[in-house]
């Protein structure tokens, strides 16, 4: 459900769908979202100062608090 909702959010942001590509790495505790995006969208999914990395990775603390385990999102290059 999460990794669904990053890549929703994701392909909304960019101006290529296709290049967005979400992969979960589940631990015991954590699980890491990891995101990568065409080179040229990389701002787009990161935002001014970060603004908008910062508003995915509290969207998924609030959806993780439900599931009762730690996510984090990493954006890749």
């Amino acid at each position: 459900m999460v990794k669904e909702m990053i890549e929703y959010i994701a392909k909304s942001l960019v101006d290529d769908p296709d290049a967005v590509k979400v992969s979960e790495v589940e631990g015991e505790q954590t699980s890491v979202i990891e995101l990568k995006v065409a080179k040229e969208d990389l701002g787009k999914v990161i935002g001014k100062q970060g603004r908008t990395a910062r508003a995915m990775r509290t969207l998924l603390g609030a959806a993780s608090t439900k599931a009762r385990k730690r996510v984090v999102l990493e954006i890749l290059e």
